[in-house]
């Protein structure tokens, strides 16, 4: 406006003083007194007075036009100095636009260019500045820092593309922000490298600065979406997510991730849900329906991990849990609950090593937990049995096998073993029919089967020594073993009779 009224100011002025000027001498040119000389005097006055009158009126609009400039000038400065560089460009154009060679103008312009990461037009302004002041080596320095900036940018960009983040990342903050601090594109490059490399907390906190200054930025809703998505905050990234939506209805990243996310929460409450009411096969199924949606986001598959792990336990599916549990435990090693199922699961496989084991890490963790403790004592009940001998296994019997199934158990290989019939190989036969009779001493009481049974302790000695053990009873035919010298450890001197 300003530059509107001193122009019309000038134009106004310019015709009132001709005008002026030639009523100061109108008279008639002929006279009945005048000569010709005279008139020839008035008109070089007049012609002279004019061209100065022009001469001054030009330098009035000119002073005026350099005035608005260098208002203009200020005003940018001061938009500059706030960081609001496109208000300033705008000033700058004008103020270029009403003096050309106002070299200071084109210098603050690059500047806001610069800010604003347009490097072509900011290397452009710092050229003509050159051009209007050679040699000024600020500028200089200036125009080198606006390349540097746009050769960064361009690594950045490159690095990102192979998937080298950190050291686009470099690019970014190293360079391209030092120098271009209000650059927008740069902005939202470092929030999805920085979502890239898994810092959800810097993408939601660098992203907010992004949409401070500009609420509606579609780019930076999507990415602070995905930062609260991958954290597991699932109705903050569906705010995110929506609002974009509203804005443009056919963003297809915003929809992509929208439903997806919908879709996730879906299949999650499904598989809960048939996990809850004892439906244990579907729920398999829907549990892994959701694990196939992302398999990147941790945070919340270490949720359907666990629930996974806990549905196979129940299903008495060992390995599988295992595998499940231990996916749990990649993620977060300090989860306790996921321990205790990886226990259990190692239970079923008879790993009763590695239950203990898994055991008594969640009862250190967790040690009011009672729960714990009990699986724990379990697992060490299971693990002391697994090292006792098995005399079932021994005799070739079942638990369920009747007294009289055990007691021809033991005289078939009570005289498969019998010493005497080995005589290639007495030690080993001498070490087996011991082996054998123990089962059977153990196996062939009632009260000592039961208490073995349970996994209470027994004294688990041969039986055969001092008085003379007859293990098959009396009556029925007699069969005599000759031991020369005794059995080892005492027992069965010189030889003894069995009566079937």
């Amino acid at each position: 406006m300003v530059v509107r009224i001193r122009r019309s100011a000038a134009t106004a002025v310019l015709p009132l003083l001709f005008f002026h000027l030639l009523s100061a001498f109108h008279r008639p040119v002929f006279s009945a007194h005048g000569s010709v000389v005279d008139v020839v005097d008035r008109l070089v006055l007049l012609n002279c007075c004019a061209s100065k009158f022009v001469a001054w009126g030009a330098h009035i609009y000119e002073d005026s036009q350099t005035g608005d400039a260098l208002d203009l000038l200020k005003r940018a400065s001061e938009m500059i100095k706030v960081k609001r560089h496109h208000e300033a460009v705008g000033l700058l154009n004008a103020a270029i636009e009403a003096d050309p060679n106002l070299s200071e103008a084109y210098q603050q312009r690059a500047t806001a260019f610069l800010h604003l990461c347009r490097f072509e037009d900011s290397g452009k302004d710092y050229k003509k500045f050159l051009e209007l002041k050679p040699g000024t080596s600020s500028v200089e320095k200036d125009l080198s820092k606006s390349l540097q900036a746009q050769d960064a940018l361009n690594s950045a960009y490159s690095h990102f593309d192979s998937g080298d983040h950190s050291k686009a990342l470099d690019y970014i903050n190293k360079i391209v922000l030092v120098y271009s601090s209000g650059c927008l594109e740069a902005k939202i490059l470092k929030v999805k490298l920085l979502l890239a490399l898994k810092d959800y907390s810097s993408v939601i906190s660098e992203s907010g600065f992004i949409l401070k200054e500009d609420e509606d930025n579609l780019e930076a809703l999507l990415v602070r979406g995905r930062a609260y998505y991958y954290l597991s905050d699932h109705d903050v990234a569906l705010r995110h997510y929506q609002k974009g939506l509203r804005l443009d209805p056919e963003h297809s990243e915003l929809k992509k991730a929208y439903f997806g996310l919908k879709n996730l929460l879906k299949k999650t409450k499904s598989a809960e849900d048939n996990a809850a009411k004892g439906k244990l096969r579907v729920a398999v199924e829907d549990f892994k329906a959701a694990l196939a949606l992302d398999p990147n986001h941790t945070a919340h598959n270490v949720h359907l991990h666990l629930g996974l792990c806990k549905v196979l336990v129940k299903l008495g599916r060992g390995k599988d849990a295992i595998d499940s549990c231990t996916e749990v435990l990649n993620i977060d090693e300090e989860l306790v609950e996921a321990l205790v199922q990886r226990g259990e699961a190692k239970l079923l496989t008879e790993d009763w090593d590695g239950a203990v084991e898994d055991l008594k890490i969640a009862a250190q963790k967790s040690p009011q937990d009672m729960n714990i403790r009990e699986a724990l004592m379990r697992a060490e009940k299971s693990l002391k049995l697994s090292k006792r001998k098995d005399w079932y296994k021994i005799l070739g019997v079942s638990k369920t096998s009747s007294i009289a199934e055990i007691k021809r158990a033991y005289k078939k290989l009570a005289l498969q073993w019998h010493p005497d019939k080995n005589v290639d190989n007495r030690e080993e036969a001498e070490a087996k029919f011991q082996e054998i009779a123990a089962a059977y001493e153990v196996l062939g009481d009632d009260e000592k089967r039961v208490r073995y049974d349970r996994g209470e302790d027994l004294d688990e000695g041969t039986g055969m020594g001092g008085g003379g053990f007859n293990p098959f009873g009396g009556g029925g035919q007699q069969f005599t073993f000759h031991f020369e010298g005794g059995f080892p450890g005492g027992g069965f001197p010189g030889g003894f009779g069995f009566n079937f």
